[in-house]
């Protein structure tokens, strides 16, 4: 572990925290790329980690029925009810964004008095690019890769008053048992919990998200961010929301835009709350977990390929000498995954790669084992 600080505004020139050591300082790295700038036509897309399967027809319906209410201005409150209900929660403790990096811009604007502001990495890196776009000094807690990217609260500075961690992680597709996260969580602390991805995941024996903080309101100071735009295939319409005490997402609301979500991703939060869309997510869930432990059953095959961390969403993160180079070959063959030199923490030795069929991953697999081999 160790514990970095940049400075608003600047690369990563590194900072010292009191009572953490700092690493030695590194070049920032580009927080703003994201996997849909590996995507052009013509490439098959194991770059982003969207789900790409026709929209139901109990999900379409609603959205394109939305269309003929265009003339009025979006009313979200039957929305928050329905993802209220969903999470057990009071409607007030719901937050609905225009997609869940929103959430972070507002998390970032409206906290602009938290004095120590902790990123855990590696992970999404909107939260730090928010941070950052709103002054404030940030400092990273790498989690190595020595240990599986586990998660451990003592590595988190005592006094850090706004931390940060994704569950499961994005890019390193672990999934931190729920109540290492919530310990966390402390008195005089926002603790900002990443879920985008938490309907990806499954495990036997539960009946609903394992290792999901979505439901609790017992641990103070938890905001939970959620994202239907993964499993739904909604990247474009922009909806996501916040789960957290109200007084607090009051403050997030006061620096939120009037009318941010619109009236179609209105109409699709309210049915992917229902239980009918609950019940499809566990589903999908399922069936992603068989071809994602193909797909690494098929990578951990090859020769000098390996995966750290047990994988638990819909994406697998893969260390290979040469990865950035290999990319680009991939590319050179119809292929795009995700680099990872772009995520704090990691290095140009890592790709990360979505889960697809098993035929995809049958192609893309032969293909990288005879670039590999050349």
């Amino acid at each position: 572990m160790y514990a970095q600080g940049y400075p608003p505004g600047t690369t990563a020139t590194g900072g010292e925290a009191p009572d953490r050591p700092a690493a030695v300082a590194e070049p920032s790295p580009d927080l703003g790329h994201h996997g849909d700038a590996e995507v052009v036509p013509g490439l098959v897309d194991l770059a982003v980690n969207v789900r790409r399967d026709p929209m139901p027809d109990w999900l379409r319906a609603p959205i394109t029925a939305a269309l003929d209410e265009l003339a009025s201005y979006p009313d979200p409150s039957a929305a928050r009810a329905a993802v209220a209900a969903r999470h057990r929660r009071p409607a007030d403790e719901v937050l609905l964004t225009a997609g869940a990096a929103e959430g972070f811009v507002l998390l970032a604007q409206a906290l602009r008095d938290v004095r120590r502001a902790v990123v855990v990495h590696p992970q999404f890196t909107e939260p730090e690019a928010a941070l950052l776009a709103a002054g404030h000094r940030v400092e990273r807690v790498v989690l190595p890769a020595e240990t599986g990217f586990r998660l451990d609260p003592e590595l988190v500075p005592a006094d850090a008053d706004l931390v940060f961690v994704g569950n499961p992680t994005n890019p390193t597709s672990v999934l931190h048992p729920a109540e290492t996260v919530a310990a966390l969580a402390r008195p005089g602390r926002v603790l900002v919990v990443d879920e985008a991805f938490a309907d990806t995941t499954i495990a036997p024996g539960v009946t609903g998200e394992p290792e999901s903080l979505a439901a609790r309101r017992d641990v103070p100071g938890l905001v939970v961010v959620r994202s239907l735009t993964k499993t739904w295939g909604l990247a474009g319409l922009r909806i996501g929301y916040l789960l957290g005490p109200a007084g607090l997402l009051t403050r997030l609301a006061a620096v939120q835009p009037l009318w941010a979500v619109s009236t179609p991703a209105l109409a699709a939060a309210r049915a992917c709350a229902t239980p009918q869309a609950v019940a499809a997510e566990r589903q999908i869930a399922a069936r992603l977990a068989e071809d994602r432990a193909y797909l690494v059953d098929r990578l951990t095959g090859l020769p000098g390929v390996s995966i750290v961390g047990k994988p638990a969403s819909a994406f697998v993160l893969v260390r290979l000498t040469g990865a950035a180079d290999v990319r680009l070959t991939l590319r050179e063959h119809g292929y795009a995954v995700r680099r990872g030199d772009t995520f704090p923490g990691l290095g140009t030795d890592w790709l990360r790669v979505a889960v697809r069929d098993t035929a995809t991953t049958d192609a893309f697999v032969d293909l990288l084992a005879k670039i590999l081999e050349a």
